[in-house]
This record gives structure tokens, sequence and C-alpha cells, in this order.
């Protein structure tokens, strides 16, 4: 009988547990009230309780959850957990009340408990990285499965359970921890034996990961993010850093215990130090550092990139589908966690091979033009920098870019990102990109300030459009045969947030749309013109 089969039949055997036996593991508890109060659910969401749940009042950017305690108990919660000190009004007339000091990381615990620590039944694997994570995912999931395991992935792009693909309506990429425990457990019920969750600095450091040991932590690189949140780079970085404890708690536990580093990011030696006693595979494009992992005879090809790979195993040549030195370094990346799972080489770049695309990174959108158009969901500074740094060979007329900065979200970004277009672009459009409660324009004039700083001109070099649909108009309009454009920030994204409204965007069809309103068509295998 394998772990996850012994897991499986422990839990058929247990039933809903009470209040006393589910607090056991919140060590700063006050129970008040009936600690006998059978729970059948738990849920943070006001509108998704159920008669018999615990309602986990949780504070938000927007909403504090203390203000639905009402609704939740009309809605048949038995027991609300509070943050010490709130007192609610409506907090009154509870058959079961407890109070902690964070109910989110309260929250962790007992999600864990609740599912029954669906993490133990399998290898857990944590890819942190301020870009990267994605691919670097998608590419370990990816020659896992082809090697033959049963894989899981909580990601930005999707959930993915035992090959099938599960619904991601949350715009989260390290989802609550109540959503990932109960993601763990339909793994672990279907028979999975390897989970790949990227882990978010947000994720890390709200307690979403809390009660996951991983065997493999993965740190692609850490670069300017998410300030807004963190307040410094020191603390932008603990965060990250966090994952390489819970690498280490697990360990501790008897988990593999080895963490794959970028060597030739600062970030991720900066976090070096948190590996402690756990096993280090450093890896890099440059030979020449003598990491553990490297890549030589890069070449790109059409729709791809070759190389050969070498591990501490031995060596082997990748024809790797996806465009660019980055992601091989995200392979490089990839292949650590291979490797530290006892894959070949030749297993491991067998498996690299066998990832086709991932949706909304560099997504090439042809219905017929002269020109190209990449769809990608480059963000941060560095990340489009390097996305156009890639794009710039290969381009013969002018390389221009589209791209906003999100609102509420790190400020200090956006004139980096207008200089970065002014230096490495021809021509750049600024548009808006989910401002939520803030003023696009201004988000808009921040970007553009950016780019005059960097000698960059209105309506030479760049133009502000906030209406991203007339955005991507007026730069394919500028287009001319040979010329490639980056449609940057979106990616696979399927909405636009303004506000609390989540507005329909899917911005690889909106360039197909608006291609075939320019009087384009793809032509098709069987299509006949006369």
């Amino acid at each position: 009988m394998n772990r996850a089969e012994r897991w499986r039949r422990n839990i058929d055997s247990m039933a809903n547990q009470t209040i006393d036996e589910l607090f056991a593991c919140v060590s700063d508890a006050t129970i008040s009230g009936d600690r006998q109060t059978v729970v059948s659910s738990i849920e943070y969401d006001s509108r998704r309780v159920e008669p018999g749940g615990l309602f986990v009042a949780l504070r938000g950017g927007y909403a504090d959850g203390h203000a639905f305690l009402a609704q939740a108990r009309k809605r048949g919660a038995v027991a609300a957990l509070i943050e010490r000190g709130s007192a609610p009004a409506n907090a009154a007339g509870w058959p079961t009340l407890i109070e902690v000091n964070d109910t989110r990381a309260a929250l962790a615990l007992l999600a864990v408990e609740f599912y029954h620590h669906p993490g133990n039944a399998m290898t857990m694997i944590g890819v942190t990285g301020t870009d990267g994570k994605t691919t670097t995912s998608h590419l370990i999931e990816a020659l896992l499965r082809h090697n033959g395991r049963q894989t899981g992935l909580i990601g930005t792009v999707e959930v993915r359970i035992a090959g099938e693909v599960e619904a991601h309506e949350t715009r989260q990429t390290t989802p609550e921890s109540l959503v990932i425990q109960r993601l763990l457990g339909t793994m672990r019920d279907r028979g999975v034996d390897t989970a790949i969750l990227e882990a978010t600095s947000h994720g890390l450091a709200l307690h979403r990961l809390d009660g996951c040991e991983f065997d493999i932590g993965v740190v692609t690189n850490i670069t300017h993010e998410h300030l807004d949140f963190h307040g410094s780079v020191e603390a932008y970085r603990a965060a990250k850093a966090i994952l390489l404890n819970r690498v280490c708690d697990g360990h501790a536990r008897g988990r593999r215990g080895v963490i794959v580093l970028n060597a030739e990011d600062p970030g991720a030696r900066a976090i070096a130090p948190a590996a402690a006693d756990c096993s280090t595979l450093w890896y890099s494009l440059d030979a020449s550092m003598g990491t553990d992992i490297y890549a030589t005879h890069i070449e790109p090809y059409p729709g791809g990139t070759r190389f050969e790979l070498h591990t501490p195993a031995g060596d082997a040549m990748v024809n790797l589908s996806l465009p660019g030195r980055y992601n091989v370094a995200n392979a490089l990346a990839a292949a650590g966690a291979g490797h530290a799972l006892g894959l070949t080489p030749i297993e491991i770049a067998d498996g690299l091979m066998s990832l086709a695309s991932v949706a909304g990174r560099m997504q090439l959108i042809d219905e017929g033009q002269p020109f190209s158009i990449v769809v990608d969901y480059a963000h941060t500074p560095d990340a489009i920098r390097s996305v156009l740094r890639e794009l710039r060979p290969s381009t013969t007329g002018r390389l221009m870019v589209l791209f906003g900065s999100a609102g509420e979200r790190d400020t200090e970004k956006r004139a980096i990102q207008g200089r970065v277009a002014i230096e490495a672009a021809d021509y750049a459009v600024f548009t808006s990109e989910d401002p939520r409660y803030e003023d696009p324009e201004a988000i808009i004039a921040a970007i553009a300030a950016g780019a005059e700083e960097a000698s960059g001109h209105p309506s030479v070099d760049f133009d502000c459009i906030e209406d991203r649909r007339q955005a991507i108009v007026e730069i394919l309009l500028r287009a001319r045969p040979g010329d490639t454009i980056v449609l940057a920030g979106k990616g696979h994204e399927k909405s636009m947030i303004y506000g609390s409204e989540k507005r329909p965007w899917d911005e690889a069809a909106v360039a197909a749309s608006v291609l075939r309103s320019m009087g384009y068509h793809r032509v098709s295998e069987g299509d006949e013109s006369t």
C-alpha cells in the first residue's frame, strides 16, 4: 500500500471534528461556548457558508470579514473565528466563538487539520520568484508527468489535477490556505503523488502556505516588485525566503530537503543562507560560473530554443518549444527539480521537450498579418526588458510594446517600466492594466514620466491611451511589415479590474479580433482562395 492509499484509508475513518479537536492545533485560541460543536465545513466567504460550518473572519484589502458575522450566522454557521480585540457587535448569539491573534494564520493550521494533512501524501515542490514562476512550474509538471508521475499544479494560469484542468476563478497565484488545502486534498484523493505550487511573496507572508512542508524549493529570481506590500527589497526577499524555511521544516521531518537557486540572480543569492542544512543545487546560463546545472550551445530556432543541458548526472540535448534565453533559465530551474527527484538527464530533457507552450507566455497571434504580435504576461521592469531583448534580434523592422501597471500595487516600478520601454523598444503605448480603485490616467502618467526621464518624447517615442482595446487598435495600425509588437502585462488573464468590478478581457482574442477588423485573415489548411 503506497503513502497516498494509506492516507485515504485513514481519512475514510475520520468523522467531522469538534471545535475542541479542530482547535487543538491552534495554541493561542480562546474558545467561548460549546466546545463540542461539530464542524462540517470551513469558509471565509460568508456567501459560501453552509449549515454546520465554521466561519473565519479575515481582514482583506477592501472588506473585513468581521462585518459579515451576522450573514454567516444566518446562513447556518455554528461557530465563528474572530481576531482578538475586534469585539464586533454582531458577534453575539453564536453557539461557539473562538478568538485568536491572527485569523489568517489560524486558518492555515485549521485547513491542514480539517483536510487531514493532504501534503503528507505526496511529494511537494514550491516555486517562487519575481518572474518565471509559472513557466518553471509548468515545465516541472510536464517533465514529471512525462516520466510517469501523477501530478498536480496550483498556479497563476490554471489548477491541474491528475491531468485535468480545474476551474481557477481567483486572480491569486497562491490562493488562501483553505483553498490550497482543499485542492491538495482533492489531489490526494485522485492519486496525485507530486504537487507543484507557485509560491508568491504575498502567499508566503500572508500564511497561505503555512502548514505546507516542501521536499523541493525552486527560486527563479527576486527583482523589483511588490514593494507597496513589503515596504523594502529586504522584506520582499525575506518573504521569498519563507519557502526555503518550509523546505527546511520538511527536511527536519524526513523530506528530501533540496533547494534550487539561480546563481546569476543577486536576490536568489541573498536568501541562500535560509537553505540552512538542506542540499542546494545552483543553476545558471553561464557555464563559467561552475554551477551544478547549466546550459551550453544555446541556439534559437523557429518557435523555440535548442541547448545542451549539463547536470551532475550527465548531459543531454534539449529542443525547448519556448523561445528566449530566459526560458532556458526556467528550464534549468525545472531540471534542478527533476534531478533532485532522481531523473536522468535524458528523462529530464524529454520531459522538458514535452511542454509545447504556456498560455499568455510569448504567445504568437497570427491572422496572416505581415508583422509579428506577441502576447506575454511580463509585468515587471526586468520581465519586460527580457522579452524585448529576446525579440530584438529576430525583428527586421521596429520593436514596439504596449503595457500598463497595476493599480494599488508597487508604484515605484511604474517609472522604471517607462524607462525600460524607451531603452529597449522603438515605440511604446502606455495603457490601463487593472487600475482597481486608482485613477488609471495617473498610473499611466507615472509610467510616462519615467519614459520622459529616459529622453522619450510623447507622440514620437510613446503615446498614452487609457482604453486598452483602443490602445491595441492604435499600435496595430502603426505596424509595418517586419515589425514586432509586444502586448505585455495581461497574458493569460481573463478580466480587467476597475474598482471592484472584473470586466471580461482576453488579450489574445482582442488582438485577433482587431486584426480581423483590419482585413487580415488566417488561412487554415483546407481554405481556398478564388
